[in-house]
């Protein structure tokens, strides 16, 4: 069944990748040629099992999932009359405005079909939220929003309300997109060999992932700890040591995904060695260990690619992190892997 999501204004373009890898997690799929029902809607094709808030709940970057009910005209007043035969509330706006405008020849006319189909309009607590867009045509479109993203709960999740703190913490939208670029599935497994505060394994253990990793330091383990306890979530095996050679998962078995945030932008802990020299040895050890079709999501601040053939990079996006802090969110695949 196919949807249209409102995405947020944070980053078009991450936002757009995050959304096409959530609905291919769940079993869905995009198409970025589809020709837009209206300016800032994007489509995704989800599987009549999946229920639309499923996807809602998984994103960060996007407001709402929405439902078209039809263009300005009859058939959408007669479908709006009988969204309203149960006696149910509704609000009308159009997307991108703040306000009702009472003034919007097509708010009115929408407001007035529900009215004679028995409903009445609540602007503070309707029992079905309808938007209005204008297509590319010039026609104004009806939409109901089925789902909308609880974008508040990120907020709860800031290094500044956790128990283990730091001066700089990874926002948890930006981490939510990271672990949903790695098309993270309820079982999967996921390790980070550059844990910090946890804040990227606690967004994969929140949709459900099994989770693995590694970081010399121990306060930093300690800390991770801590915080992935006070969200409710469990890790499998978080490690101590040097993230090339310490060995974390279980024995034979295979990762679903890399994710992380190399420590770029200071000093190592590991001696004279460099960030980015750390990252060159060590990511490919963990991306060896990755299944087939499979996924490394590194967030790194440019430059060469740390993975070698037959990796290679699907997407790279840059992203301001924090301040002036920009980072590139690069995914990487195996060349000639099997399409998921």
């Amino acid at each position: 069944m196919r949807f249209w999501i409102e995405l947020s204004g944070l980053s078009e373009e991450l936002a757009r990748a995050e959304l096409f890898a959530a609905a291919e997690a769940l079993g869905g799929s995009a198409d970025p040629s589809a020709s837009p029902l209206a300016p800032g809607l994007v489509a995704v094709d989800l599987p009549t099992s999946v229920e639309p808030g499923t996807l809602a709940e998984r994103l960060a970057l996007a407001r709402r999932v929405l439902r078209p009910i039809g263009e300005d005209g009859p058939e959408a007043w007669t479908a709006l009359e009988a969204r309203a035969s149960r006696g149910q509330s509704a609000a009308f706006r159009r997307l991108g405005h703040a306000s009702s405008g009472a003034s919007d020849p097509a708010i009115a006319q929408g407001a007035e079909a529900f009215r004679r189909g028995g409903g009445r309009i609540s602007l503070s607590h309707p029992d079905r939220r309808i938007w209005i867009a204008r297509n590319p045509d010039g026609a104004d479109v009806y939409l109901e929003e089925v789902a909308g993203v609880e974008r508040g709960r990120y907020g709860e999740r800031r290094i500044s309300r956790l128990p283990f703190q730091r001066p700089i913490g990874l926002d948890p939208r930006l981490a939510r997109a990271a672990a949903n670029l790695a098309r993270v599935r309820p079982g999967g497994r996921v390790v980070d060999p550059f844990v910090g505060t946890g804040a990227l394994l606690a967004e994969a253990g929140l949709l459900g992932a099994r989770l693995y990793g590694v970081d010399i330091d121990p306060t930093m383990i300690r800390g991770a700890l801590q915080n992935l306890a006070h969200l409710g979530v469990h890790a499998e095996e978080l490690t101590v040591g040097d993230a090339a050679t310490t060995r974390c998962g279980p024995s034979g078995g295979c990762f679903d995904a890399v994710l992380t945030d190399p420590p770029y932008g200071r000093a190592s802990a590991t001696g004279e060695e460099g960030a980015a020299g750390l990252v060159a040895r060590v990511l490919p050890v963990w991306a060896a260990r990755v299944r087939e079709g499979g996924r490394v999501v590194v967030i790194l601040p440019g430059g060469p690619d740390p993975l070698p053939a037959p990796w290679r990079c699907v997407l790279s996006i840059p992203m301001r992190v924090h301040r002036s802090l920009t980072r590139e969110f690069r995914v990487y695949e195996r060349a000639g892997a099997t399409v998921e």
